[in-house]
């Protein structure tokens, strides 16, 4: 791609910002791998392509929903996608080849294109659940997250420093993050879970049609998880951010990548 990066439009559609003319070359095109059609990836992922769309002639981009951050390794692994948005620790798992990607072995070729939003790992829960902390969790109907997604991902880490496993739970669901606003509002869990830049749509969602609360994520085993993993940080969710959630939450976070391959033509890329 000639006249303008990949990395430069992209920052600049993230901007806001006008790009001028781009030479016209070979016709390119790209995938990006965002997330669930209700969060922040995927509204990410298509503003970035309608942004290239409109001005860059020579490469055209489409940004299709998928499982989510996991989901998008696999698919940067696979040649699906060209680029893939995720938090920051799954790039790091991927890289160094750690759970979830074990199996896979080390992914020597990711490349971080730049970061995006801070996302915090996030637990809500109906209010007459009585759920004020990680332990009330037990025994609960709780939204564990889709196989592939980040929140699910996050969770298991915690689960594993706090030695549980699903059985903890009186059921452990596997929605879609698009499905779990509308499961907690009619009453079929009791907690859902997100790994998710705020504010967010779904959270709004679920706060305005059911009494829900923030879940603060501390305790031993977090400061234990904080200290292990470099790649997680303190995070918290402002209050007055959601309705009936008046104070801040405390929890962990992250950043959210764009990332892609070294197989992606550097052209394109730089």
């Amino acid at each position: 791609m000639k006249g303008k990066s990949l990395a430069w439009i992209f920052s600049a559609a993230l901007a806001g910002t006008g790009l001028g003319g781009v030479a016209q070359a070979q016709e390119q095109f790209v995938t990006i791998g965002t997330g669930g059609q209700t969060g922040v990836y995927y509204v990410a992922g298509q503003s970035i392509c309608r942004f290239v769309n409109r001005n860059a002639e020579d490469l055209k981009c489409n940004a299709p929903a998928s499982g989510g951050g996991v989901a998008n390794v696999n698919g940067l692994r696979s040649g699906e996608f060209n680029f893939g948005i995720m938090q920051s620790d799954h790039q790091y798992k991927a890289m160094e080849g750690l759970e979830p990607f074990k199996n896979e072995g080390a992914m020597d070729d990711i490349r971080a294109v730049f970061s995006l939003q801070s996302e915090v790992f996030t637990v809500l829960a109906r209010r007459d659940a009585n759920i004020k902390g990680l332990d009330d969790l037990k025994g609960k109907r709780v939204n564990i997250g889709n196989p592939g997604s980040g929140q699910r991902d996050t969770l298991e880490e915690i689960m594993k420093e706090k030695g549980w496993d699903k059985s903890v739970f009186s059921l452990a669901a596997e929605l879609k993050p698009a499905e779990q606003a509308s499961a907690l509002g009619d009453n079929n869990i009791d907690a859902m879970t997100y790994f998710v830049g705020h504010p967010n749509g779904a959270i709004q969602e679920a706060t305005t049609t059911v009494d829900a609360v923030l879940v603060p994520i501390t305790g031993p085993e977090i400061d234990k998880l904080l200290s292990e993993k470099s790649y997680y940080t303190k995070a918290e969710i402002p209050g007055g951010m959601y309705k009936g959630n008046d104070s801040a939450t405390q929890s962990i976070g992250g950043k959210a990548v764009l990332s892609t391959t070294s197989k992606v033509d550097a052209d394109v890329v730089y």
